[in-house]
């Protein structure tokens, strides 16, 4: 629960930001309480202003996967602002970071560095659409993909929460080129293909669905992509925002083995600091400005401080491969716990190191078994967990993020909390 100086924040903050936060799902409105204001964070803890430590399983959704605060990183940006924030202009620490991205996931034979996840999407959906002249594009129900207006179409994460999948202040327009399919559902998008083919640009997708909570791609669902877009001359985009760099090295294209046109980056990818891009093959991105008709740019896009962490992240995880199994063995034993607990009370997902809890019987595979979820139940569980020192998303569509700063004592203190949390 917030205390004394996070409700006085809050009340404050109230006053001069809409909801008292930059970002709706952090009002903590879905589990009915004000939010905690973070102060500082260390490994896998972070600590509140009122004093209160708890570990962390949100890893600030997501760009985590080392932990908080790392020496390495940390070391490394302070001598990039040493030297300026920002140019405005090339710097060899672009290139360092592209060829890093590009070592990893190979299928980016090209890319572009921007500064957020919702830009890369539009830069990315702008090129699709550049480089096939057609103008509509294929998304998923609950899949969240940035605040980009084409996009804000049966949206997860944050929208999803609120109960608001489509918002306000979008003109019709902007989404008309835009058709919802059902995740893992290959026969709601050759429906779409048979009305619509000649005229889609691309499908989007997450590779795992995670603002809907988690939820793994069927078997068979990707390569199906995979292959009625090639059949239709349309592209693949992999939103890879929250799963590059954290299911593989090579992200999601690398666990399930299936390779889109162009890929999304994210969180990862920036080290935790404002950093994202979007490429792939060499043919499709030419067709970006200066080199093509696709205009694209950002000031503080590649800036030195973003990309010295982002260089510094993928340094460390390229250095320590066995990274990636610590943290899916210790997601599996929360997922275990949290089975012996619950029962078949709740469904459980889990995807290498990204987990979450359904409070509902059914087996969620897409939007519509997601939103079956008892929200009030998942409000409850979160108070308890959040009461006991383990701090996850204030939300029941959201992911729990495990890190390689996860201690084995973090992990038996969190199993035996879920097992409470069932019992109260």
């Amino acid at each position: 629960m917030a205390g004394i100086k996070s409700e006085t924040l809050f009340r404050d903050s109230k006053k001069i930001m809409p909801g008292g936060v930059n970002s709706p799902v952090r009002a903590f409105q879905a589990v009915h309480q004000n939010p905690v204001f973070i102060e500082k964070a260390k490994g896998s803890k972070i600590y509140d202003v009122d004093g209160n430590e708890y570990i962390d399983y949100v890893c600030s959704w997501g760009p985590g996967i080392l932990g908080h605060a790392n020496g390495r990183v940390i070391d490394a940006v302070k001598e990039a602002c040493n030297n300026g924030l920002t140019f405005g202009a090339p710097t060899e620490k672009e290139l360092l970071l592209a060829k890093l991205i590009q070592e990893f996931i190979p299928s980016m034979e090209m890319l572009r560095l921007v500064n957020s996840g919702t830009e890369a999407v539009m830069g990315a959906v702008r090129a699709a659409r550049g480089y096939t002249g057609r103008d509509k594009i294929i998304k998923f129900k609950g899949c969240y993909h940035g605040h980009s207006d084409g996009l804000l179409v049966k949206a997860g994460s944050g929208a999803l929460t609120q109960s608001v999948p489509d918002s306000l202040g979008v003109p019709q327009g902007y989404t008309e080129s835009t058709l919802a399919a059902e995740y893992n559902n290959i026969a709601s998008v050759n429906k779409l293909f048979e009305i619509y083919g000649s005229q889609i640009a691309a499908v989007i997708t997450e590779p795992v669905a995670a603002n809907m909570g988690v939820v793994p791609p069927v078997p068979g669902f990707l390569k199906g992509l995979r292959d009625i877009t090639a059949r239709y001359n349309s592209l693949l985009i992999f939103d890879e925002v929250i799963t590059g760099f954290r299911l593989a090295s090579g992200g999601a294209q690398e666990y399930f083995g299936i390779v889109p046109d162009i890929t999304v980056l994210g969180k990862i990818a920036g080290g935790g600091m404002p950093l994202a891009a979007y490429g792939g093959r060499k043919d499709i991105m030419e067709v970006v400005a200066p080199l093509g008709g696709v205009y694209q740019a950002g000031t503080l896009s590649g800036n030195p401080v973003a990309t010295t962490a982002g260089i510094e992240t993928l340094k460390i995880l390229k250095e320590n491969p066995g990274i990636y199994r610590q943290i899916e063995e210790n997601t599996i034993k929360l997922k275990e716990a949290a089975i012996e607990a619950f029962g078949n009370s709740v469904c459980i997902n889990q995807a290498g190191s990204l987990m979450s809890i359904f409070f509902t019987k059914e087996k969620v595979t897409d939007y519509e078994t997601a939103v079956s979820s008892d929200t009030e139940k998942y409000a409850k569980y979160f108070s308890f967990m959040l009461k006991n020192g383990i701090y996850i998303a204030p939300s029941q569509f959201e992911a729990m993020f495990i890190s390689a700063a996860h201690t084995d004592k973090d992990i038996e203190k969190t199993c035996n909390i879920i097992k409470q949390a069932a019992a109260f």
